[in-house]
């Protein structure tokens, strides 16, 4: 069954609301993109307008930006320890933006979207 972002079909108060026209095709959506840790893997997406997404479904390193020497550098992704997003996403290690992951050079947070960019770009958390 396809993921359709359309109007509800019940009003405010829970009433049946009575449709006007049918679905269009530019209110389907996609299913997640999930990233998980493992070497890349990445899927090219026609999106409207026939432009592209890249859906990064692996990936196993993050580039990272330390706040305090503005230096960027290459790190190995070990875990994911906390995500917002979903409890649920931890123990599958589901990377999304703003999640938390442990990796060569300490606590990383997420401020990139994986599922929607192609890359996975961090800030360093201080503890």
């Amino acid at each position: 069954m396809a993921i359709w972002q359309g109007k509800s079909v019940r009003t405010s108060t829970g009433a049946r609301a009575k449709s006007n026209r049918n679905k269009r095709k530019m209110e389907f959506g996609r299913e997640a993109a999930e990233t998980k840790i493992g070497d890349r893997r990445i899927k090219t997406i026609r999106t409207k307008g026939g432009n592209e997404k890249i859906r990064l479904t692996n990936e196993k390193q993050i580039s990272v930006v330390d706040p305090k020497t503005q230096k960027v550098e290459l790190a190995e992704i070990i875990s994911v320890v906390e995500n917002q997003a979903n409890t649920h996403f931890v123990r599958r290690n589901i990377i999304t933006k703003g999640a938390v992951v442990d990796t060569s050079v300490g606590k990383v947070k997420v401020t990139s979207r994986p599922g929607q960019d192609g890359i996975i770009n961090g800030v360093v958390v201080e503890e």
